[in-house]
């Protein structure tokens, strides 16, 4: 009989273990590659300039690869480019966003937005100051930097945007669209630190790690609802304006 009864729990325990990993098979999927994935990685880069202040065997042939490119016309073209990914373009332009989320009552979409790009400018600058990485000098830069190298400003803001853009726009008809835009500009900005010399390879790839770690990590969070209908139609969907009630607790 006890033996029935726990036979009985156990299989109960399967069904519902099963159904909940159903449920949440694409949360727990976009986890494991969207958050830990990234993570791991920036955690092995970070742990690897700890342990070796010269960095990574591949971080000087690609620059000096990219270096044997240049010529005038190209410093101009890439010193005007890269202001594009500086915090000071990318927050007026996250600002007309919220514009327009906040105009519309895109309230949980908005606050995505700002937790997202702001957040990950906070997380560039502490970590820049935790790994105190100099920057390459290697030559004389047209459009030098001062600041430490590590993590990439310029990479993680840019990457923090078109990631959220994409993450907003993922169920409309424009999602294929911005994310090949987005993909240029993400890899033309992180084209323009390396060609200008001011960031080893790595320090791209530890930004753009975690900015993507970021982003859908708090997306898993606040769940912002741009879908499709809410891009077509005027009216705001009502999750936009109300709180979920497990969110709702903390309220009361």
């Amino acid at each position: 009989m006890f033996q029935t009864d726990v036979g009985k729990l156990f299989q109960s325990f399967i069904n519902f273990f099963r159904q909940l990993l159903v449920a949440n098979g694409r949360s727990l999927l976009l986890l494991l590659i969207g958050v830990y994935l990234p993570l791991q990685i920036f955690g092995l880069l970070a742990l690897q300039l700890r342990q070796n202040e010269g960095g990574f065997p591949w971080d000087l042939p690609i620059l000096l690869a990219i270096h044997k490119t240049s010529q005038a016309n190209l410093d101009v073209f890439a010193g005007t480019l890269t202001k594009f990914g500086s915090s000071r373009v990318v927050l007026p332009i996250v600002g007309v966003i919220g514009l327009v989320f906040l105009s519309t009552r895109r309230w949980r979409s908005l606050t995505y937005l700002l937790t997202t790009v702001l957040g990950s400018n906070i997380i560039n600058r502490t970590v820049k100051e935790l790994m105190h990485r100099i920057r390459p000098h290697l030559w004389d830069s047209p459009f030098p930097e001062l600041d430490y190298a590590f993590p990439s400003g310029h990479a993680m803001t840019s990457m923090a945007l078109v990631a959220a853009v994409i993450i907003l726009t993922w169920g409309s008809a424009w999602r294929w669209l911005i994310l090949m835009l987005g993909s240029l500009f993400v890899l033309a900005i992180a084209w323009t630190r390396l060609y200008l010399g001011v960031h080893f390879p790595s320090d791209i790839l530890a930004g753009w790690m975690v900015s993507i770690a970021w982003a859908i990590g708090v997306s898993l969070i606040l769940k912002p609802q741009l879908t499709q209908a809410s891009v077509e139609n005027v009216a705001q969907p009502v999750n936009e304006t109300t709180l979920r009630p497990e969110e709702t607790q903390h309220n009361s």
